[in-house]
Order: C-alpha cells, then structure tokens, then sequence
C-alpha cells in the first residue's frame, strides 16, 4: 500500500468561529480569516510543510535479530530446535541431573492487593466480581467467563496474593490452589486448545508465573513441591512443541519468555535458552509495528507485552546476566506508545476493549520497566495522533481497527477521541469490552466495541466496520488519510490541526466520514467538523440517518442551553466547558464508561443527529472552557 495523500477540501467544508458562525475552509481560511468577536487574530498555516502519515493497514513488523552467539552455541540451539534432550547437549554421557529451581526472582510488577486479600477470603474478585474458589473448575470442563479464565489458568493471582500480605500469611492459600489445579490437570494435552487451561498464551503466562512467584508455592509442602516441579518441567518441553501454535502473537510472546526462564532458571537449560532467545526476538519482531504500538492496538496488549519483558529481566538478573540489548531495546519501544494513550489524569484511554486503567498502575509498570521516556509523538503506525496543550490532552484515533489476526477485542472506533484538561475526563469512549465477564456482562461485550460506544460519527446506527463475535472484525475501514500541521494565530499563539477521512461507509452509503480538529495551544478550545463526502462523481439520491456522539466522562454534570444548539458541562473540579453545534439540536442520552476496575460507571453523552443528503454534508462542533 503506498503512502496516504491529502484529500482535496471541498468548498463547502466549514468551521465554527467563536460566536459559531460557519467560516469557509478554503484558501480564504489559509490566507486568514477573522475567528471571530473574542479574537482579535486570524488562525493561518505555519509555513512548514503538513506531514502526511501513512494509514495504520501499513502496520509494517519491526525487526529484531536475536542475540548474537557463537558458532558452536549455534549448534547446541540447532539440535535442541531438532528434538535432541538438553541433558544430551550439557552433561556427560547425558547425565540426568535433580530437578531444581536455580535462583529466586524478585517480581519487579506488583499485582492488586484488593484481589489478593479477596483470595485470603476464599473468593477470586475480577473486575468487581466475585468467584468462590470451591465453586470454580480447574479443569476447564465447566466453562467460566474469559476474563476468570485469564486469572485462574494463568495464575496471574498469585501476583496479586503476594501483594496482599507477606509470604508466611498468604503461602498456604497459594499451595491449596495450586494443588487444586494440579490434581485436575494431571497430564498436558497432545495439542494447545484442549480446554482454556492448556491455550499456548495460558500456559505460557502460567509457567512464566510459577517461575517468578515460586516461594509463594514452593516453600512448604514437600510432596507440592516436586508435583509443581515436575509439572514445570513438562510444561516447559510441551511449549517447546507447542509455542508456534499460539492463539494470537501476545500468547505467543507469553509462550517464548516462559521458555527463556525456563532455560534460566531449570538445570541444563542453555539449549533452551538459546532456543528460547531467538524464539522471543522473531515473535517480538512480529507483535510489534514500527511505532512500538502492538500490531493489535491495544493498550492492554502494550501493557503486558510490557510485564512480560519486565519480569523477564528479573529473571535474568537473579541469574546474574544481563538481559540481551535487544530484548532491552524493544522494551524501552514498547513504553512511548502506552504514555501516548494517557490522559491527563495520568490513566489510560478507553481504547481497543480497554478500560480506564489507573494512572498509579500504569506508573507502576513504567517504573518497573526502568524506561524513562515521555509520550510518543511522532506518530506514523500506531495511529493514535496525541496533542498536548498545556492542561489539555486529545487522543485522536486515526487509523483503521487492527487486521483480524491481531485483534483480540477489535472496536470499530476509527476516528474516535478523546479529550481530557487537568487530570479531567471530558469526552471519553465507553471502552472496557476487555472486561466483560466481570461486573460488566458479557452481552454488552459487542456493543461496547461498536462505533456508536465512541465519541464519533455513526450513519444509520451501522458500525464503520464490522464487529463480529470473540473479539473478531471484519470488513470496513481499509484506508485512512491523515493530515497534520501547525496553525499560528495573528494575534500570537499557535493551534495543532490534524484532518483525517475513513472509508468504512463508502461500500453502504457511497460516503466517506472525514473529521477535522483544531487544538488551541493554550488547550481551552476543541474546534470540531465532521463532514461526509460523496465517494464518486454523483452522490446518491436521498437521505441517510446520522448521530454524531460524545461520550461524556464520570462525574461530569451536563445541562442543555436554552436553544438547545449547546450544552454546559460542570465538571467534578469545578471548571465550566460549554459545547456548541450548528448542525442541529443536541440531545443527553445515558451512557456507561468503564472505571480502573472493570466495572460499568453510569455516565451521559451528548448526541446531535438527524437526516443527511447522500449527496454529503458537514457538522460543526465546539468544546470551548469558560472563564
């Protein structure tokens, strides 16, 4: 796919000035056109020249080679890739050597200490639901909602029980269901996909657990010890078969750093680890595009990618080696493209399933990471364009969803933002379809992956791309043009313009949906334009129905004005915005966003809608902070 080009501006494409009248956007409006009454200055180009970014369908894979190794090591990491036993490549005549954990890691990434303490108590809590552990089956044969799954097969509580309390109060609770799991999953299965319990990216994140947490489980009973021991060592050669079968390029990741601290920290382990090293850089290099971004763009996707490597070199420091340069440098990739996601209360956007991750869990990961850096800017394949103005953040999604292999929650959220001023959520999209499973129901797991549960434009309540069921997608979006630039005020001053166009309506309705915004950068004015463009030489005859959404944050106390062309919004600090339309009137309807938690909070959004021409049209909007 070549490179996206600016789309020509039609005369009819508007913007509001600050009284709200419509302005044209055409060469009037480069050369200078007054803003309006509150300004005496004109809004012009900045004479360097717009950047055109490519559409995020271009995902292209990052590259990076495994750790360079000598000759004869290459050898060892061939036969052992071949099926030869480790024992056969490090000791003598093959000698058998115990059975043994090598070191003791040092867990860098802390879990939630609310659901540790719920697993003292007798119940796992995810996402604000409650499961009694006797009532779960560890087996799989019964099965539970996939966020519970995650939890109980991939051992991730044991984080969280560490984080509870200290290990004399919470190591029999480990070792009870640990047992419980073990007896209920004797043997490994011929193939992955044999019940949840034995997905590659399950099995993967449980081993790689079991290493990490060992004394939570491995301390006390004699007779566990050399089960889960046993257990580990046949988990580890079964993913040494199984790994390249993984459901999705995370779960393959998770595979390969449970191989390499397998081959750290069990007896006879360099083969596998130089099996394992190269096995982690390719699947690195195929997660990952050029921006860092996963290739799933999603948030929660970059969050554990950025766990697992983490935890990684942890396992290599108690081991006293240093983890490969190149395992390094991916991990200082991975961070730029999670901060460029946070709003301005520190917390992560609501997008691709996320929910409203907290800022202090975020700040933990960073800091675990040991990657100081700040967001990403330069943005050209993760396709989410950040604008930074002052106490005001936009995140403007502008590329299409992910491609259906990589998807894990996939939204139709293309075109969609966010706004946000002094740590304030003001416009958000609902998110959390991640969640669902929890307090969340999963029945509301496709609709909140739909593109009416983002703060963007529908046309007759469709969704720009399919949303299809267990996280799939399907047909819609394939292109999106982007086009930002830097705008100087007469009067001093400067606004970041960024205009982006999607084709996910165009088969349907012969429309494409192109969406204009202008950030002050003194971050007191969101200028917005929606404006549907006929596809070909003649538009169609008729009209279609439209709905542009604004999903408003938690807290924020929303009434219309008199004309019912505007809103005034209180927002929990106190500060006032008022939201203006000329495109008709705006109506308050209920919504939901989903909280640090996973758990649905009752929210509102502000809609304008109505008829649009086939032959096209355009919607102007304005978010505007009062004195």
């Amino acid at each position: 796919m070549g490179e996206a080009v600016r789309m020509p501006r039609p005369e009819s494409e508007v913007l509001m000035s600050d009284d709200l009248r419509a302005v044209p956007l055409g060469d009037k409006f480069e050369e200078g056109v007054a803003e309006g009454p509150d300004e005496p200055g004109a809004l012009t180009e900045n004479p360097a020249p717009s950047e055109v970014i490519r559409p995020g369908r271009a995902l292209a894979l990052a590259d990076f080679a495994p750790p360079s190794i000598s000759g004869g090591e290459r050898l060892i990491r061939m036969a052992y890739r071949m099926g030869v036993p480790a024992s056969m490549l490090t000791t003598r005549l093959g000698r058998k050597v115990k059975l043994r954990l090598l070191s003791t890691v040092e867990n860098p990434v802390p879990g939630n200490r609310v659901a540790g303490t719920a697993l003292r108590a007798g119940h796992f809590l995810v996402h604000g639901a409650k499961t009694p552990i006797a009532q779960v089956d560890f087996q799989g044969a019964a099965r539970v909602t996939p966020p519970l799954e995650r939890v109980v097969h991939g051992f991730t509580w044991l984080a969280d029980l560490e984080a509870s309390a200290p290990r004399e109060q919470t190591a029999s609770v480990a070792e009870r269901i640990a047992r419980e799991w073990l007896d209920a999953n004797r043997k490994p299965p011929s193939k992955p996909g044999k019940g949840p319990a034995w997905t590659v990216g399950n099995t993967g994140t449980r081993l790689f657990n079991w290493f990490v947490h060992a004394p939570l489980v491995l301390g006390g009973d004699a007779a566990l010890r050399k089960d889960l021991l046993r257990a580990m060592d046949d988990t580890a050669r079964w993913l040494d078969h199984n790994v390249s079968k993984a459901e999705d390029g995370l779960a393959e990741v998770a595979g390969w750093c449970a191989i390499v601290a397998a081959g750290l920290l069990l007896p006879s382990g360099k083969p596998r680890l130089l099996y394992g090293e190269a096995g982690l850089a390719k699947a690195l290099g195929e997660l990952v595009g050029e921006d860092g971004g996963v290739l799933a763009r999603n948030p929660l996707m970059q969050m554990e990618a950025i766990a697992f490597l983490s935890r990684l070199r942890a396992c290599y420091f108690c081991t006293y080696r240093d983890m490969p340069e190149a395992f390094e440098q991916m991990l200082a990739f991975l961070v730029p493209p999670l901060l460029a996601l946070t709003n301005g209360d520190g917390a992560l956007g609501s997008w691709q399933g996320a929910w409203g991750v907290s800022a202090d869990e975020i700040a933990t990961l960073i800091a675990a990471s040991g990657v100081r850096t700040r967001p990403l800017r330069d943005v050209r394949q993760w396709g989410y364009q950040r604008v930074a103005a002052r106490k005001s953040i936009l995140v403007f999604d502008v590329a299409p969803p992910p491609l259906p292999r990589h998807a894990r929650y996939g939204c139709a959220s293309t075109l969609a933002f966010e706004l946000s001023h002094a740590g304030q959520r003001i416009v958000v999209n609902c998110g959390g379809a991640a969640s669902a499973g929890g307090l969340l129901p999963v029945r509301l797991e496709q609709a909140l992956r739909a593109t009416a549960a983002h703060s963007t434009l529908t046309l007759d309540d469709a969704n720009s791309t399919a949303i299809l069921i267990n996280g799939a997608i399907g047909s819609g979006v394939s292109q999106v043009d982007v086009d930002r630039r830097t705008l100087t005020l007469d009067g001093g001053g400067t606004a970041t313009r960024i205009e982006a166009s999607h084709n996910g309506y165009a088969t349907r309705y012969n429309l494409d949906h192109r969406r204009i915004l202008i950030m002050r950068d003194d971050g007191g004015e969101l200028r917005g334009e929606d404006l549907l463009v006929p596809t070909g030489r003649k538009g169609k005859r008729g009209k279609v129905g439209f709905a542009i959404r604004f999903h408003l944050g938690p807290g924020v106390e929303v009434g219309l004005t008199d004309d019912r062309m505007g809103a005034g919004l209180a927002l929990p600090d106190g500060s006032y915005w008022q939201f203006r339309s000329t495109s008709g009137e705006v109506e308050i309807e209920d919504s939901l966003w989903v909280d640090a938690s996973g758990r649905p909070v009752a929210t509102q959004q502000l809609v304008v809608q109505g008829l649009v021409s086939r032959g096209g049209g355009n919607f102007g909007w304005l978010f505007k902070k009062m004195a």
